[in-house]
């Protein structure tokens, strides 16, 4: 299937690893560029270079909770890809912990990342989108269910998702697309660390595999497909949808 991403470009914010990098080389492999950005320096350097270099990709560093990185991030994107036809914003997972553990400092401190920082982009983004441009949000299941140990993604990210929601309203009548992912556990280094620090990585391995219907996780190139198709010309009548990269471990419809 041909998604039409030939020449088109696209900003990805925390894709020098994981999901978002997953994204770029799904996106670079089916003919479009893009500018990966993240907060280390070598990290960036080294995604750019995976992906295979100028033109197909170029890095900037930034951090999304820094209040001048949005105009910083839409002005690199524009003078380097020449056209922005979208964008994938995933900022890292907020400090885990329950509810009646986590500090109000890495709640604020989460505030400013997963909230402000995407909106911030968001609205520093739109004036060079034109019609047929997408939005997605990179989110978590947290959206529809609580995830055990992780207060604060589950309770900011179903507030992005809801403001992804109604920016779909607003900006569809421009033809620009608006759209959440919501991915299960997906084997990225950051999974493989939270294994790690529990002691017995193929024992928690083996428990959330078997609350998945298809009883494994999934591969990081799994969600860039899939980002990568929600983004493109092909999922042109895509909006204002979560859609769940999960396996079936999500209970809702």
């Amino acid at each position: 299937m041909d998604l039409g991403l030939g020449g088109r470009g696209y900003l990805l914010t925390g894709a020098s690893r994981g999901l978002g990098f997953a994204t770029a080389r799904a996106l670079v492999d089916d003919g479009a560029r893009v500018l990966v950005s993240s907060r280390e320096a070598d990290a960036v350097d080294a995604a750019v270079a995976s992906l295979g270099g100028a033109p197909a990709a170029s890095g900037v560093p930034a951090d999304l909770a820094a209040p001048d990185a949005a105009e910083r991030l839409v002005a690199e994107a524009g003078e380097r890809l020449g056209r922005i036809d979208g964008a994938l914003l995933s900022v890292g997972g907020p400090t885990p912990g329950s509810v009646l553990d986590v500090g109000e400092d890495a709640w604020r401190s989460a505030v400013d990342s997963v909230l402000l920082g995407p909106l911030r982009l968001v609205k520093a983004l739109v004036p060079h989108l034109g019609e047929g441009a997408a939005i997605g949000f990179v989110l978590s299941t947290s959206v529809r269910q609580p995830v055990p140990h992780l207060a604060i993604s589950n309770g900011l990210r179903p507030g992005l998702a809801m403001t992804a929601k109604a920016l779909s309203d607003e900006l569809g009548p421009r033809g620009i697309r608006v759209f959440g992912l919501l991915p299960g556990t997906i084997a990225t280094d950051r999974i493989t660390e939270i294994e790690a620090a529990s002691g017995d990585p193929a024992a928690m391995r083996a428990r959330t595999e078997s609350a998945v219907p298809l009883r494994r996780v999934g591969r990081p190139e799994e969600f860039g497909a899939v980002a990568a198709f929600a983004l493109s010309p092909a999922a042109s009548y895509l909006t204002g949808v979560m859609l769940p990269v999960d396996g079936g471990a999500l209970r809702a419809l």
